[in-house]
Parts: C-alpha cells; sequence; structure tokens
C-alpha cells in the first residue's frame, strides 16, 4: 500500500458516504410528508394509492441502502484485498498474456463484479416489485433476459476490448484519441441496429393496429414534422406494469414505440400529449446535444486514462507491479471511475430536467393546450406509485425529470414555455 492506495480508498468512502446520506435524507423527508396527501394532489389522489406510493419509496430506498453499501464492499474487496492481481497472474499463467487472453480477463472481472449485484436485483423484482403489484415476469424470463444480456455483452464487447487493446498497444502517444475514435463509433452502430438487432432480443414489438388511436398519432407526427417507419407496441406487461414511451433508432430505422401498458392506462389525447413530450426531445434537438455531451465526456475520459496508464503509482496503489500492461489500466479505470462522475450527477440532472421542461412547453404548443399533458401526467405518477415529495437535495442529485408539482406548475405558467418551474 501507499499513499495513493488511501487516496482511491477515500474517494471510495466519500462516494458511499454522499449516497448514503443523500438516501437517509429523503427517507426522513419522505416520511415527513407521509401522514396525509399533499394539498396540490388531493383532487386526483386518493388517500390510499398515496399512502402505497409511501411505502413503495420507502421500500426502494431501504433496498437502494443495501445496495450502496453492497457495491462499497464489493469494489473495496475488488481493489484493495490484492486479489485482483493475484487473480491477473494466475489467469496469464494458464492462458498466457497475449491481447486475446488480456481481453478475456478483464472481461471475466466485468461479467464476476455483475454477477454480484443479481441476487439484489432478483430481490427487488420478485419481493418488492411483487409486492406492489409492478412484477409480471416469471423467474425463466428473468434468467432468459440475462443470459441473453450476458451473452450479447460478450459478442459486442469482446471484439471491441480487443481492438481497443490493440490501438492501445500499436498506436503510438496517441492511442487514447483512436480508442476514443473507436468506441463512439462502435455506438453510433449499436444506435442505429439496436431498433432491427437487439431490442427485439428482449421483447416483442407488434404494428399499432389500425385504428383512430393509430390515425392520431401519424398526424400528431406529420404534423411535427416526425419522420417514423411506423408506430409500434411493446409488451413492456411481460415483466412489468410500469409504462413508458420513447422513439428509438435514426433515418429509416427511427420508430415511435409505445408499452401496452400506457395504451391500457391514457386516455387518446393523454397518448398524443405524451408521444408530443417525446417528439419535442427530438425537435429541441436534445437527443444530438446529450449524444455531443456524451462524446466530449468520453473524450476526457479517454485522456485521463491515457494519463493514468502511464502512471505507476495507478498501478501500484491497487497491488499491480512494473510491467503490468495497460489492458490493467482499462479495468482500474472502469472500476474506479464510478468514484468521480458520481459529483457529476447534479449538472446531467439539472441538465437533463430542464429538456423535460423544454419537451413539455412542446407538447402544450403542439396540442394547444395542457390539459391533456397534465393529465397524462397525473395517471403515470399514480399507476408508477412515483415518489412525489422527494428532498429538494435527493431530487436535484438523481433526478432526470423533474416531479409532478414542478411540471405542472411549469405547464400552467405562460403554457409551459417558461423552461424552469
Amino acid at each position: 500500500m501507499n499513499p495513493f492506495t488511501y487516496l482511491l480508498a477515500a474517494l471510495l468512502l466519500a462516494k458511499a458516504g454522499a449516497q448514503l446520506w443523500l438516501a437517509r435524507l429523503n427517507r426522513r423527508h419522505t416520511r415527513a410528508h407521509a401522514q396525509e396527501v399533499p394539498e396540490p394532489f388531493r383532487g386526483f389522489l386518493s388517500p390510499d394509492v398515496y399512502a402505497k406510493s409511501v411505502a413503495y419509496t420507502l421500500a426502494k430506498n431501504g433496498l437502494q441502502q443495501v445496495a450502496i453499501v453492497a457495491d462499497l464492499l464489493g469494489l473495496g474487496l475488488v481493489l484493495f484485498s490484492g486479489g485482483l492481481p493475484r487473480a491477473f497472474l494466475a489467469f496469464t499463467r494458464h492462458a498466457g498474456s497475449s491481447l486475446p487472453a488480456q481481453a478475456a480477463f478483464l472481461l471475466l472481472v466485468a461479467g464476476a463484479i455483475g454477477l454480484a449485484s443479481w441476487p439484489l436485483e432478483w430481490y427487488g423484482q420478485f419481493r418488492l416489485e411483487t409486492r406492489f403489484g409492478f412484477n409480471a415476469t416469471t423467474n425463466k424470463t428473468w434468467w432468459l433476459v440475462r443470459l441473453k444480456g450476458t451473452a450479447l455483452g460478450v459478442g459486442l464487447g469482446y471484439p471491441l476490448l480487443l481492438l481497443l487493446l490493440h490501438l492501445a498497444e500499436w498506436s503510438g502517444r496517441g492511442w487514447w484519441l483512436w480508442v476514443w475514435a473507436s468506441t463512439l463509433t462502435f455506438q453510433a452502430l449499436v444506435l442505429v441496429l439496436a431498433p432491427v438487432l437487439i431490442l427485439p432480443l428482449f421483447n416483442k414489438f407488434t404494428p399499432l393496429p389500425e385504428g383512430s388511436l393509430r390515425q392520431r398519432l401519424l398526424a400528431l407526427a406529420a404534423q411535427t414534422r416526425f419522420s417514423a417507419r411506423n408506430i409500434q407496441v411493446m409488451d413492456g406487461s411481460k415483466r412489468s406494469r410500469h409504462s413508458n414511451a420513447f422513439f428509438t433508432g435514426f433515418g429509416r430505422f427511427r420508430k415511435i414505440v409505445l408499452f401496452d401498458t400506457l395504451i391500457e392506462q391514457l386516455a387518446e389525447t393523454e397518448l398524443a400529449a405524451v408521444l408530443a413530450h417525446e417528439i419535442g426531445h427530438y425537435r429541441r434537438k436534445h437527443i444530438v446535444k446529450f449524444l455531443i455531451a456524451g462524446a466530449l465526456g468520453s473524450l476526457a475520459g479517454c485522456s485521463a486514462l491515457s494519463l493514468l496508464a502511464d502512471a505507476p503509482w495507478f498501478y501500484g496503489a491497487l497491488g499491480f507491479g512494473s510491467g503490468t500492461p495497460r489492458s490493467i489500466a482499462f479495468l482500474l479505470f472502469g472500476l474506479l471511475a464510478g468514484t468521480v462522475t458520481f459529483w457529476l450527477s447534479p449538472v446531467a440532472s439539472f441538465w437533463s430536467r430542464r429538456f423535460e421542461y423544454q419537451a413539455d412547453a412542446f407538447a402544450a404548443e403542439t396540442m394547444g393546450e395542457t390539459t391533456s399533458l397534465i393529465g397524462a401526467l397525473r395517471k403515470l405518477n399514480e399507476k408508477n406509485l412515483s415518489h412525489l415529495t422527494p428532498h429538494p437535495l435527493y431530487s436535484g442529485f438523481y433526478y432526470s425529470h423533474p416531479t409532478l408539482l414542478e411540471r405542472e406548475q411549469a405547464l400552467t405558467h405562460d403554457g409551459g414555455r417558461n423552461p424552469d418551474p
């Protein structure tokens, strides 16, 4: 151990400590507002539903705190026990130290860490979600989804990782720029091909049947100059009672997707308002802005990786000796990156919430009224047992969407044209 070991451990502890503090702060705030339905919601939310939403929030909060501690202990054990360097030496003695072998080691470690999270995920799905009436999946489906995801991760991840390691080995001092460019290219390909090749592996998509709803939504898409190949219904109900809508893909592969649960829960005008909101993200170029921000963040990350990959202290702080290959820097950086990016969460959340206000304003302008969108938001919050009274610090740190009250205030103030509440 060296002084940098303690620095990295302090970063890990600081993140977990902040997460626990925020979770407990939100828990106390939720309990303080649990006795009766807050005044703005009394017109549409019954005391029984509100009490259930509070119980759901507290149950998720408890599981969240367990997950934080489990992540801290698991990652701390991987990073600071000395087991990772010993595992790497043992692996290379049997499999060799070629780049294909190194890529395999990195995938095995990532897979083992992901596997460790499955018990809590299973509990969340089959205990917590079942308790509140949201779980609709079976053990067979749950395991099948994870096995498919693992196979897909290996099938796509291994060739990409092998390419990145080759670039880091062969492309000289600017290797990290080649790594960055290759990663962006891969992500772009996935965005284009996911609607056609990946999403159908996990859910069934069927065309929205002919009828008034289809005609209304297609007319809305034409009105807003949003060209989509088709409108499809996703069988989200086979795994969960939660609901959503989104569009995916680019160019000729773009399609509008509605959860079947969403169609069951909302009236046609409300579904149109939800779609108008999603189109608002497209028309206001939010997707492009997020992609640009992601690319710049990835560039900064690759630059930091290049510095750490040539820093002996970085390897030594985590038990690796001299001559450690750059592939280990990829692994260590991936394990530790969250200790830094966590502190940027409020910035990302603020930006995302601002985009949500703008998409709401677009929907209100397109629909010519705010009633439909407000009605949809109220139903979605009620059906999903959303947390209506989060602590401002907690929501500011984590929430990518404004709360229901904040969105209603923005929509009723100047027709939603003000992007802030």
